[in-house]
């Protein structure tokens, strides 16, 4: 039998006991591995490098079985068989519990991933039940078309679902990712099996129970937490998955990309890395812009695939707009994320800070100038002091690479055609952002950046109803919004003879 873990948490947010189920959930119940090899999987409070428990591993033999499971309920109680505004119920179903249990997935969050409280409970679990909410909305009205051929032919297309979705998310967005993932696949009529972070798997294992609460089918929701190269790699590769759904890295998500032609050339979606550029006209509200590019490279500890950690401003307004960047940035609170007053928490897990602090010691030893911060925050824990990098040149390694940390770049511009160039001048294309009060400018320079989302006057501002995607190699297909359907779904064209007579010569 899986074994539960039980917490107390006693902080101002919140305080109560919460049990986290630590097996793996696949048809509708919580088990260990079928493999005998399995071990269990520690999971680390990033605050203090402290173990909070241990969950059960799973291998490849248990996503076999979750495949199986999902494939029998895809046949028999969802897909076809549960008409879309039933399917809908339960996501909305899903949503109000999200919101009930608010408190508890926000201290989870706080405690698991290391980010704020208060913003995992103002932002990740509402959001989440949104789109959840969202996608509940979508689910029965997913239709086709009639399209007009001749009189003796009536054609139309259905949109179907494509069967069995395997998903696999990361550790910096839990929930949030936990929804983006299978909101849009229910509601379109696959089902799912999908694969937390390692790092941060306690929200997604609490979901279980809502899920199993929502009255949501055995089989049509399987989570089976596990490493990447054991259940991702099979979830990747698998014959009988139908559908794949990455968020991560680049480099491994085209590890993902490579294992899922190797059997069926299964569909594959990827929200891949980002190197986000800002772009401050001389004319923008500094102010705003000066709190928005904070935003847009802090957020979540700076670990943003779309962050703006690019940071182009206009020569005329650098020194002030460079001052007041300092002084915001680096009064920004750091510390334990059950503060109400801490904005940035720390990093996920040690491998992650000595990763960013080799990128900060690397821009030292090139020649960048630290503005300031490029130091530990205090004595435990995995936290890193907000980094404000100038002096910089186009190819150094920490304005090339995706750091995925508090670090940010700035440097002045002149010219807009130039600045646009250097914007573009990257192998991802994720995200960008502009801030200007020329609304002729917005559009023009909006139009000529290559990215898959572009911020006007703001940054980092997600809705569910937003598409979210990237160019180059930021990935493939588009999360969120009605676009996220597509992936889901398979057109299926009909002719039906009215009255044709065949042609055939014989």
């Amino acid at each position: 039998m899986a074994q539960t873990f039980t917490h107390e948490f006693n902080h101002a947010g919140f305080k109560g006991k919460v049990e986290v189920p630590l097996g793996l959930f696949i048809d509708g119940k919580w088990t260990t591995s079928v493999d005998k090899g399995a071990k269990t999987i520690d999971s680390v409070n990033p605050s203090t490098g402290e173990v909070i428990c241990s969950i059960h591993e799973g291998l490849g033999a248990d996503v076999d079985v979750a495949v199986k499971a999902a494939r029998k309920a895809f046949d028999t109680t969802w897909g076809t068989n549960c008409p879309g505004f039933e399917r809908g119920k339960y996501l909305i179903r899903i949503a109000e519990l999200i919101e009930r249990d608010v408190d508890i997935l926000a201290s989870l969050e706080a405690m698991d991933n290391g980010k704020a409280f208060a913003i995992a409970k103002g932002f990740d679990v509402p959001q989440s039940a949104a789109v959840f909410r969202y996608y509940g909305g979508w689910a029965d009205k997913i239709h086709g078309k009639t399209i007009e051929t001749s009189s003796l032919k009536f054609a139309y297309t259905a949109h179907e679902p494509v069967g069995v979705a395997g998903q696999i998310i990361p550790w910096n967005f839990p929930l949030y990712m936990f929804s983006w993932k299978i909101g849009p696949a229910l509601a379109a009529g696959c089902t799912v099996v999908i694969k937390p972070s390692e790092l941060t798997p306690l929200t997604a294992l609490y979901m279980t129970k809502l899920i199993k609460e929502a009255g949501v089918p055995d089989g049509v929701i399987n989570v089976v937490t596990g490493y990447g190269n054991t259940v991702g790699s099979t979830i990747a590769a698998h014959p009988e998955v139908d559908k794949v759904a990455f968020t991560g890295s680049t480099a491994v998500g085209r590890k993902v990309l490579e294992e899922a032609s190797k059997s069926n050339l299964k569909k594959v979606t990827l929200e891949l890395g980002g190197k986000g550029a800002n772009i401050i006209f001389e004319d923008a509200d500094l102010e705003e812009a000066v709190k928005y590019a904070a935003q847009g490279f802090l957020f979540n500890h700076g670990q943003t695939c779309c962050a703006g950690t690019r940071l182009f401003v206009h020569q005329n307004i650098y020194d002030k707009f460079a001052a007041r960047f300092k002084e915001i940035t680096s009064k920004t609170k750091v510390g334990d994320p059950f503060d109400a007053n801490v904005y940035q928490g720390p990093q996920v897990s040690q491998t992650q800070y000595d990763r960013i602090m080799n990128h900060i010691e690397c821009g030292k030893q090139e020649g960048a100038k630290v503005i300031t911060g490029g130091v530990r925050h205090g004595k435990q824990g995995y936290f890193i002091e907000p980094t404000i990098f100038g002096d910089v040149t186009a190819n150094m390694k920490i304005v090339k690479e995706e750091i995925f940390g508090p670090v940010i770049v700035i440097s002045k511009f002149e010219d807009e055609d130039k600045v646009i160039a250097e914007a573009n001048q990257s192998e991802y294309g994720l995200s960008a952002g502009l801030f200007t009060k020329d609304i002729t400018r917005a559009h023009r320079v909006a139009q000529q950046l290559k990215a898959g989302t572009i911020w006007v006057n703001c940054f980092n501002e997600l809705h569910p109803q937003v598409p979210f995607g990237g160019y180059k190699s930021s990935g493939l297909g588009r999360e969120l919004g009605e676009y996220a359907l597509e992936n889901y779904t398979e057109v299926k064209a009909v002719h039906v003879n009215m009255g044709m007579k065949c042609g055939f010569p014989v």
